[in-house]
């Protein structure tokens, strides 16, 4: 069914959810009641390397109310938690994946690894367990960044990967790159280490796993049930399907780290299993910093070649990626495929090479979070153009203006081989230059300087390319009163499916959204569903749901026509009726649904998954000297999201997103010290970015609808996470006169790059150098 005849899409609907969610309506997973349900504690390594010479577990075991405790020697029949995408070296082999146990079992690679699990009927007896739990290590050195795993003589992780070497990875024509830099008339070059982030979402991890009559049924906040159900099943418990069930009720922020599973799930089932009764765990905040996927950590140099008019000829990248201890679900395609996505941006670049190498740690796994990947791809870029702009003496928006693909390009096949569906970057441009004032730019600089403050202003153009699985059925139910239920896999996690879905069903059937009720996270209930990643959420359960309405409809044609005292034929569905064509004779849907008993409409996803929604971000910050504090004074954005379904939503979808990526820009940073200590384990530590902090946000959307899909749609959820962090980034080297930063660029690291220069951009003359 195409979007052109879904009438009433496009409009503002507020989010039917937010009535309950907001007056304490949620249901989230530590809201079930389990009557006698044991509670269980996790015994963490304390050390990033060690070896367990030994796991005493007998006077916890013999304290009151502790009913189990779970080593590696009981839980020895338990499986590898695998990752579900892969790479590949030049020579064609397999990236490395070292068995990842649910709890380590002769070394420990990480802080915060699963060293025990202690059952007990309270949580205070559980922690009361858990700090009885002896443990002899031996400790061992420690290794935490990338680029330093992978020197001689670094301390070796695993036996199945030399020299700590995941994968050696490339994308691209090296041949073409190296002869375009041999003739290039100007090259520009940027080195960058990109922080390890954090999710930060409102509600942690936790996991219930209740016995029921030869069953176990998991109730656990993730980003689709599905995935969690096969891997639980298949690879790491050994169980027949049918002998577990997996929901997930409303879910308080996923961004990528609740996709996958993990040892704590498992353990909650098998334990659950064992003992023939519930268990309940919740995750703190402290275990979520330490033993949850982190994002990002990359160090990578880049290079721009150009002609001597400015326009670009080759970009080269070579980086080492940190993918921590393990290798976790999807991360072998994020800082790779992922990056390498996006890394042409919106230009047209004849020659691209990438070569990754991917490196363990001793860090917590790393995987997808907002953006995966593609933010620190976009940043290396455009800190290459205004790089080049500055260099040559050129300006930085005539400089892109100049490369920026044209409209009749698309769609338009990348160096790298991804198809761009459709898009006008050049209309972005002009139309983010208006929004952000930009002719005014110079005055608010002045104005800046006579408060004795430096003001920077900084561009980014930027795209995604939605992903994710399309392994989706969608079923569409009309009851007999009128009311529509609809079922699918994807899950929400905040991001408003329960409206836009409804929105998509009412336009369908000719009805108003709140008769719509979606359902999502329940194995039992729903046939199969890739989950919500890769913001193809609406892309997948979008158009299913258009088709199973429309099957739904065909099915309610033999009663329609009975009703209608017609053939069959001659009876059409329009404007929200069953009608006969050229007459006034109509049967509505929920009369037909009432005779018939109910009409019911079932979809497989038999669309593309792929969208490329891009944006340019325009970002003005001040900065004073004094103190190298950064404030983000002004931040626009022109955004080409395809056909919208709810414009409110886009809105509160691009807000959450530039949020996030200015959090990376200016304050999130998991680092660890040398020994593989996290020195941002609890919110003190790690500054997520503040309502405070954070500006209007001004966007204009110019949407090309998406050809891949019968609606137009184009997946936005990580579109503005992808620009935020390389508009700061241009935006503070402009203030500082171009000086470049790694992020996050902290007061700290502002006031240190201002000592350093012999002028500071203030105009007063720094000390020299001791």
């Amino acid at each position: 069914m195409a979007f052109d005849v879904l009438p009433g899409l496009g409009q503002p609907l507020r989010r039917l959810e937010d009535p309950r969610l907001l007056t304490g309506g949620g249901r989230f997973t530590s809201d079930f009641a389990a009557p006698g349900a044991l509670h269980a504690v996790f015994v963490r390594s304390p050390h990033a390397h060690a070896r367990i010479l030994g796991v005493d577990a007998g006077a916890a075991r013999a304290l009151p109310g502790v009913v189990a405790v779970f080593t590696a020697a009981e839980v020895a029949g338990l499986g590898h938690n695998p990752a579900v995408t892969e790479i590949r070296d030049a020579a064609g082999a397999r990236h490395i994946e070292p068995p990842r146990l649910p709890v380590a079992a002769d070394r420990v690679r990480h802080v915060g690894e699963i060293v025990a699990m202690v059952v007990a009927d309270t949580p205070h007896s559980a922690r009361d367990g858990a700090e009885a739990v002896a443990v002899d290590y031996d400790p061992l050195p420690a290794v935490t960044r990338g680029d330093d795993a992978l020197a001689p003589g670094a301390p070796l992780l695993h036996a199945e990967a030399p020299g700590n070497l995941c994968c050696d990875w490339q994308k691209g024509d090296a041949a073409a790159v190296a002869a375009a830099f041999a003739t290039a008339a100007q090259v520009a070059r940027v080195t960058y280490r990109s922080p390890r982030i954090l999710a930060g979402y409102l509600e942690t991890r936790a996991a219930l796993a209740q016995w029921q009559d030869e069953r176990v049924m998991l109730t656990t906040p993730s980003q689709g049930v599905h995935l969690l159900h096969r891997v639980l099943c298949d690879h790491i418990l050994h169980w027949p399907r049918e002998r577990l069930r997996v929901v997930t009720p409303d879910v308080g922020g996923g961004f990528g780290p609740k996709l996958p599973p993990y040892p704590e799930q498992a353990l909650a089932c098998f334990a659950a299993w064992q003992l023939q009764r519930d268990v309940r765990w919740v995750q703190d905040r402290t275990e979520h910093h330490l033993a949850d996927t982190h994002a990002r950590d990359l160090v990578a140099e880049a290079a721009l070649a150009l002609d001597a008019e400015g326009r670009f000829l080759a970009l080269r990248v070579q980086g080492v990626a940190n993918f921590g201890a393990y290798v976790s679900t999807v991360n072998p395609t994020i800082p790779t495929g992922g990056m390498a996505k996006v890394l042409g941006g919106l230009y047209a670049i004849p020659a691209i090479h990438i070569g990754l190498r991917c490196a363990f740690t001793n860090t917590a796994p790393v995987d997808a979070v907002r953006g995966a990947g593609k933010p620190e791809a976009l940043v290396l870029l455009e800190r290459l153009v205004d790089v080049a702009a500055r260099d040559s003496g050129r300006d930085p928006v005539a400089l892109r203006r100049l490369n920026l693909l044209p409209r009749d390009a698309y769609p338009y096949r990348t160096a790298l081989g991804y198809r761009y569906d459709s898009g006008d970057p050049a209309a972005l441009l002009e139309e983010v230059l208006r929004l952000g004032d930009a002719p005014g730019f110079a005055a608010r600089r002045a104005q800046s300087a006579s408060r004795g403050l430096l003001r920077g202003r900084g561009l980014a153009c930027h795209l995604h390319g939605s992903g994710g699985w399309g392994d989706e059925t969608s079923i569409v139910e009309v009851h007999p009163d009128g009311r529509i239920t609809a079922r699918t896999g994807t899950q929400s996690q905040g991001q408003g499916h329960a409206t836009a879905y409804a929105q998509l069903l009412a336009a369908a059937f000719g009805v108003e959204a709140e008769q719509v009720t979606i359902e999502q996270g329940d194995s039992d209930r729903i046939p199969r569903g890739g989950g919500t990643g890769g913001s193809s959420s609406t892309i997948i359960s979008g158009t299913t749901f258009a088709s199973a309405a429309q099957a739904a409809i065909e099915s309610g044609l033999p009663m329609a026509a009975e009703v209608l005292e017609a053939a069959v034929v001659d009876v059409a569905w329009h404007n929200g009726a069953y009608e006969i064509a050229g007459t006034d004779r109509r049967v509505t849907l929920a009369a037909v649904a009432a005779r018939q008993g109910g009409l019911r409409g079932q979809a497989d996803f038999a669309e593309t998954v792929e969208t490329w929604p891009a944006g340019i971000a325009l970002a003005e910050v001040e900065i004073d000297p004094e103190t190298g504090q950064v404030v983000l004074d002004r931040f626009a954005c022109a955004i080409d999201p395809g056909r919208v379904v709810n414009p409110m939503l886009l809105a509160g979808q691009l807000q959450g997103g530039w949020a996030a990526g200015i959090g990376q820009a200016l304050s999130e940073d998991a680092v660890y010290d040398a020994d593989g200590q996290m020195l941002a384990a609890t919110l003190m530590d790690y500054a997520m970015p503040r309502a405070a902090e954070l500006p209007d946000f001004a966007h204009a959307s110019l949407p090309v609808p998406s050809p891949n899909n019968s609606l137009g749609i184009k997946g936005v959820g990580e579109l503005p996470t992808n620009g935020a962090p390389a508009a700061l980034a241009n935006a503070v080297a402009d203030a500082l006169d171009g000086a470049h930063l790694e992020l996050p660029m902290t007061p700290q690291r502002v006031w240190q790059a201002l000592q350093a220069a012999p002028v500071n951009p203030a105009g007063r003359k720094n000390p020299p150098a001791p």
